[in-house]
């Protein structure tokens, strides 16, 4: 690291900037805003640094610059000759200002394009909503001290803060409910109960959760999760973040539904913020519900996130669209086997008759059967099974439904897998994706 970072405490101090022109107003602002005594000189005078705490040479020239530079050496001032590394002794990083909140941001002068393009990005993401929000943390702060409370009892209530609503009620204007929110975070201390957040991972992208979903991973202190989630979303929880597996895959061990739900139950009672993590969407053949009920039924609170389902990520990232104008206008959704009762399989049919485009979530283990039924409603409709659909080990297998297990085996596909069955998907092979794949979390289309 070539510069050691620091925030300086300018105010009333005598600060000079050499020049003239925009770059040198824009200088000069910044040092007023930090409440600086700001003087500008359109050129350098030697012995002018006297009583001088900072210098900024703004003027462009390299031989004032050189001059700038040994005055300012000779005297011990803080000098900063603009675009020239060599005669700095400091450097002016790129300012997200959310006062009290200052973000610095620098590239130890490598690119002030760089460090511009990641302000403008923090910018969004911080808004402006986080100055009065950390005034309001600074106030609890204080008062929280001033009552003698312990650090490790102070630092729950913190973490509490960031999760609650009230930097979106400051977002929306009503400071005065932010205010109130976050007062009673502080009252309840230790005693309140934890929460638990019902979160969709997607297919494995990390790059399709969404920012709310990143955020609960976060600050999460327990994170129960699914086989199926893929290791990049899970190195997105927090350093102090517990991670516990709950199995959940297709013919493999996996915990209890009922024991999965005690388990979140408990852990909110110990006051954690629980996140239980999903693939796909919570709500999608996840059994969400189930688990949002138990909550409920104990008086935990919920959040729920949805996420990306296989659904919609498997098709798009084999660059098939569910509808398609000319082509498919209406689809449906199951998880429903062959192997299931007879009328089940019934419906199955009926479903697939009645659509242009059906997908069928969790289809290997009865492909075979699967396969022969729709074949016997559809005929030789076109069907393609996806597999771990939005990772680098995605595959595409294309043939008509009846041979389409076939297909899969040749392949050696495994699970999870996806299986679309439709005209779209003819008419997808007939524009295949140009590689690498057009489409966010897409790996191989074929």
């Amino acid at each position: 690291m070539k510069y050691y970072p620091l925030f300086l405490d300018l105010r009333g101090q005598r600060c000079l900037v050499i020049g003239a022109g925009s770059l040198a107003e824009e200088k000069v602002a910044g040092l007023h805003r930090s409440g600086a005594d700001v003087e500008q000189a359109e050129s350098f005078r030697p012995g002018s640094l006297a009583g001088v705490r900072l210098v900024i040479d703004a003027s462009g020239d390299a031989g004032t610059g050189e001059l700038v530079w040994e005055e300012a050496e000779r005297l011990g001032v803080l000098v900063n000759v603009v675009d020239v590394p060599d005669r700095c002794r400091f450097i002016a990083p790129a300012i997200v200002d959310r006062d009290p909140l200052v973000v610095a941001i620098s590239t130890s002068g490598e690119s002030p394009y760089l460090a511009s393009a990641l302000r403008a990005r923090m910018e969004r993401w911080l808004g402006a909503e986080w100055g009065p929000f950390v005034s309001l943390v600074g106030r609890i702060r204080r008062q929280l001290r001033g009552q003698g409370m312990a650090l490790s009892q102070q630092t729950p209530i913190y973490r509490r803060l960031l999760r609650s609503r009230a930097r979106r009620l400051f977002a929306q204007g009503r400071d005065l409910e932010a205010t109130f929110e976050a007062a009673a975070i502080a009252e309840a201390g230790d005693s309140r109960a934890g929460r638990v957040a019902l979160v969709g991972a997607g297919p494995g992208d990390p790059g399709l959760l969404t920012v709310a979903a990143q955020e609960l991973l976060f600050e999460a202190d327990l994170v129960i999760h699914d086989a199926l989630v893929a290791p990049e979303v899970l190195a997105l929880c927090g350093p102090q973040t517990r991670l516990v597996h709950a199995g959940k895959r297709g013919g493999r061990p996996s915990a209890r539904q009922e024991e999965i739900s005690a388990s979140l139950i408990e852990a909110a009672r110990q006051g954690l913020d629980v996140v239980r993590l999903k693939g796909g969407d919570p709500f999608v053949f996840g059994r969400g519900g189930e688990e949002m009920a138990a909550l409920l039924e104990a008086g935990i609170e919920v959040v729920v996130v949805p996420g990306v389902s296989s659904v919609q990520a498997a098709p798009a990232a084999a660059g098939i669209p569910l509808t398609l104008r000319g082509v498919a206008s209406s689809f449906a959704v199951t998880s429903l086997k062959a192997g299931d009762a007879a009328a089940a399989a019934s419906r199955l049919e009926a479903l697939a008759a009645a659509v242009d485009t059906l997908v069928v979530l969790m289809p290997l283990a009865d492909l075979d059967q699967l396969g022969a039924r729709l074949a016997g409603a559809l005929g030789d409709r076109p069907a393609a099974l996806v597999s771990a659909a939005g990772t680098p080990e995605e595959r595409v297998v294309r043939a008509p439904v009846a041979a389409v297990a076939e297909a899969a085996r040749r392949a050696r596909l495994e699970g999870p897998a996806t299986l679309v069955v439709g005209e779209v998907v003819s008419w997808s092979a007939g524009h295949p994706l140009a590689p690498p794949a057009q489409v966010v979390g897409a790996g191989r289309a074929g």
